[in-house]
């Protein structure tokens, strides 16, 4: 058995994450280029602001993974939490639930997220990361909840405030929509938070001795 830590490991204890981004129906060709640009943990694909098919997901996913870089994937909105087990169907390794600000979505994505007994979600990853080494149902559900990264994105100075108790158990990492959360912070001229980066370090020591990452 191979001691080397898992990518969410790494995340728990704080290391820095480098993610690359690219379009779903990217060539081979095109994805290894922008993955030799540096040392990526992830290339992130995107819904919330771009078009996709879930046939180009899986296509895409399939590829990354065989070029050993797992898949970050965006989700289209907040409310699409309860779709989290279909996404990861398609094989991402990571989900991004962007503009969160309510405990109750985070409980949605953590449920749709994990298998039992943390999560609810239903079983039939027949195109999931790394499926294809792992083909029992319970061997793979453990793998998954042991290696599979979710992630929240805090767009606004509700979802900043409120930081620590958005980032529950089964929240690996933190990350920001800067453009979002400077429209909310020129709503509110005489908030404390004055600009993008208030925030980050609001949300930075919020996160201190807890297994969350923030990155930025």
């Amino acid at each position: 058995m191979s001691d080397k830590k898992s990518l969410k490991q790494r995340i728990h204890e704080g290391e820095g994450i480098k993610i690359a981004n690219a379009p779903t129906d990217a060539t081979r060709s095109q994805l290894e280029d922008i993955l030799s640009q540096d040392s990526y943990d992830l290339v992130g694909v995107d819904a919330q602001h771009s078009a996709y098919s879930e046939k180009d997901l899986v296509a895409f996913c399939a590829m990354a993974e065989e070029l050993r870089v797992p898949t970050q994937f965006r989700i289209k909105h907040t409310r699409h939490a309860y779709l989290i087990g279909n996404y990861l169907d398609l094989g991402p390794l990571s989900i991004v639930v962007p503009q969160v600000e309510d405990e109750s979505m985070v409980d949605e994505a953590i449920d749709a997220f994990y298998y039992p007994p943390i999560g609810k979600r239903s079983w039939g990853p027949k195109a999931g990361h790394g499926i294809t080494a792992r083909g029992d149902r319970l061997e793979y559900a453990e793998w998954w909840n042991n290696n599979g990264i979710l992630c929240l994105q805090l767009e606004s100075i509700n979802a900043v405030t409120n930081a620590k108790k958005l980032a529950k158990s089964g929240v690996d990492m933190l990350l920001f929509g800067p453009n979002d959360l400077q429209f909310d912070l020129e709503m509110y001229p005489d908030h404390p938070f004055k600009t993008v980066d208030d925030c980050i370090q609001h949300v930075v020591r919020q996160m201190t001795d807890t297994h969350v990452k923030v990155n930025v």
